[in-house]
């Protein structure tokens, strides 16, 4: 099992001056802090104008900070949004490339299509058409990353010239691309197109064996067709995360928060919105209004559910159950509401000292195991992918010059 951490840069209201600074400089120190534990990834996901629920809308500024304070753990855009109108694709082929070099090869790229109207609305984005958009636009990046040149490419979506893209990534092909998914058809769309499924969905143990079934169901079957120049077969689970040897304690820290989160993802999406103006937080406040005995008594059971909260034993189990089901990453969402960076970093700390070893050493014989039983699955669905013909050098175009050369006399060349 690997594990991560992950981040939205949650800021609920009421802001103070100096609230996003410190959100963000905070985020740096507990990535720095899991690298020194040992911890797998940082991922970072990408939004735009969803105040209060993610204020993480330039994760590939964050994710260099990440890059360059650390040394082992990798690097994450969990999700890059890659549909045009949001991000060109050359632009985010250069970008993952210069952060690969930076990292020194350890970034992964989740590629997404955003579900707001906020999001979708300011960038002109149809709703229906996004996913074909996002799959079409993660294709092409893959091709950028590695083709010498870029032959060019024309769509409804974008068109682009033939340029080479540089600089170019040092993993190859490229680095391992994922898909952000929230329910069984993403799951099936991520593994028909050969990308690791990043789960956004809290799930408990029973519907995450259904999901690793769906998931590696296609990726051996001959619906799986890559849109990269490799396979990265790989199933990650988000879960909450607070540790304490007090139950109740990791409780208290925690479950508000990650209550918040659930509240706001469905708020986002069914709700009006005012720009600048929102109240999501004081909304989710008005809407969980229950005496200290019945929260409590909610959060206790949370964790009985396997929710990711409690003490070292529950979240041993926990991973477990995950990892019997066929997960191979657990994704912490650690940084969620109001969560106090000084108790995320003891819960970072907790989970190293006395749960995270166990599953450790188990890493290299369980992906070495996975790895011989894809193998001929995964040399299968590269046969079957349409590749983008390179073009030949008497095919390149010639980009003429801009402004016509003039003949400039040298002072060697004058006749006195």
């Amino acid at each position: 099992m690997r594990f991560g951490i992950f981040y939205e840069h949650q800021l609920p209201k009421p802001w103070n001056e100096g609230d996003e600074a410190r959100l963000f400089h905070q985020a740096l120190e507990q990535v720095v802090l899991a690298d020194r534990l040992g911890y797998d990834y940082a991922w970072e996901v990408e939004h735009h104008f969803l105040e209060e629920y993610s204020h993480s809308s330039a994760p590939e500024v964050f994710l260099s900070a990440c890059a360059a304070l650390t040394k082992t753990i990798r690097v994450g855009h969990g999700i890059r949004q890659v549909i045009p109108n949001y991000n060109h694709p050359a632009r985010t082929a250069e970008g993952l490339a210069t952060l690969d070099i930076i990292s020194k090869g350890r970034v992964d790229f989740g590629i997404g299509e955003g579900a707001t109207r906020l999001e979708l609305g300011a960038f002109h984005i149809p709703a229906k058409e996004k996913r074909a958009m996002a799959i079409e636009a993660g294709r092409e990046i893959a091709n950028m990353m590695v083709m010498d040149p870029y032959p060019g490419y024309e769509s409804a979506s974008f068109s682009f010239p033939c340029r080479n893209i540089v600089p170019k990534p040092v993993q190859k092909p490229h680095p391992p691309m994922w898909m952000a998914c929230t329910n069984r058809d993403t799951i099936k769309v991520a593994a028909s197109i050969g990308v690791g499924a990043l789960a956004f969905s809290f799930v408990d143990p029973e519907e995450a064996q259904n999901w690793a079934d769906i998931y590696y169901g296609i990726i051996k079957s001959d619906q799986c067709v890559p849109i990269g120049h490799a396979v990265n077969a790989n199933l990650a689970m988000v879960s909450n995360f607070s540790l304490h040897h007090d139950r109740d304690e990791a409780i208290r820290r925690g479950q508000e928060g990650f209550e918040f989160f659930g509240y706001a993802v469905n708020a986002l999406v069914a709700h009006d919105a005012t720009p600048g103006r929102s109240r999501l937080f004081a909304d989710f406040q008005a809407s969980r209004a229950r005496s200290d005995e019945e929260i409590m008594s909610a959060r206790r059971g949370a964790v009985r559910n396997a929710n990711g909260i409690g003490t070292p034993d529950d979240i041993r189990d926990h991973i477990r159950a995950f990892q019997d089901a066929g997960v191979d990453q657990v994704i912490f969402l650690q940084q969620a509401g109001r969560n106090k960076h000084e108790h995320i970093c003891e819960s970072l700390e907790l989970f190293a000292a006395e749960v995270m070893g166990e599953f450790k050493a188990e890493v290299a014989d369980r992906e070495a195991r996975k790895a011989a039983e894809l193998a001929p699955f995964i040399a299968a669905a590269m046969a079957r992918k349409p590749w983008m013909q390179p073009l030949a050098d008497d095919e390149i175009p010639v980009v003429k010059a801009s402004v016509a050369r003039a003949i400039v006399a040298s002072p060697t060349s004058s006749p006195h």
